[in-house]
């Protein structure tokens, strides 16, 4: 079927969401809770649009909105842009610290909402990114814990998890910076606990940690990675030349 993004006709799907089509066609829609490697779940709201199937315009949170008929989207119109500034503006209050939360206030014209008292600190937003790729990429070693405005991200009691491997999961889909990780080069730490590096047997470059890499041999029933992709394909590629010839 075809659907209208800001004047512009796109194929898509039934069922498909539309911030996929959107995005697909090159029309930028803001996510912060968004990441192609996590199904959406719509919790930041930044995605807004107006969406008219025929019975009137109407605000939807795009990532999650699966396109059923033909309609029209407008994703920058003045009435997207006043809620969008709100919700940001409710985000800023959230997480006063993230400099993306800043700037896309500025580019959206957030109003300053100065009846309610901001966080004293901080850059999570509480999107929940980091736990799903933790439960669904990794083990599981952060959860969100406690209620109400005492609610945040944090490992069991905070100390230190026993299960954590340091593969920096969380923190990479992060869209506000807000998990602390930190690397020599030999180490990396977050979560208050220090890992040792892993790098290529050949070129030298960081593969993980020992216990990200002990839990993927795990998962794959191999012996762990010694060498980097890029390598991995050299040495395949020199095995098929001594065998076949040039």
């Amino acid at each position: 079927m075809n659907i209208t993004i800001n004047g512009k006709t796109c194929t898509c799907e039934k069922g498909e969401f539309l911030l996929e089509v959107a995005r697909r066609n090159g029309i930028p829609i803001p996510t912060l809770c968004h990441h192609p490697a996590l199904a959406g779940q719509g919790s930041c709201r930044v995605c807004l649009v107006e969406v008219d199937e025929g019975r009137g315009p109407k605000i939807v949170v795009s990532c999650v909105y699966p396109i059923q008929r033909e309609c029209t989207v407008e994703t920058d119109s003045e009435r997207v842009r006043r809620e969008r500034g709100m919700v940001l503006a409710l985000l800023r209050k959230r997480a006063p610290e993230s400099r993306r939360i800043a700037g896309m206030c500025r580019l959206y014209g957030a109003p300053e909402l100065p009846r309610l008292t901001p966080a004293d600190t901080g850059k999570c937003i509480l999107c929940g990114l980091c736990t799903r790729a933790c439960t669904e990429l990794s083990v599981g070693a952060i959860s969100t814990v406690n209620r109400g405005v005492l609610k945040e991200i944090a490992t069991p009691y905070h100390e230190p998890s026993t299960v954590c491997v340091g593969c920096g999961a969380c923190a990479n889909v992060c869209p506000t910076e807000a998990i602390p990780l930190t690397e020599t080069a030999e180490t990396r730490t977050i979560w208050g606990k220090t890992f040792q590096l892993v790098r290529c047997a050949s070129c030298g470059r960081i593969l993980g940690t020992r216990e990200e890499l002990e839990l993927a041999a795990k998962r794959c029933g191999q012996e762990p990675e010694t060498l980097c992709e890029r390598c991995r394909k050299a040495a395949t590629a020199q095995i098929l030349a001594d065998v076949y010839g040039d």
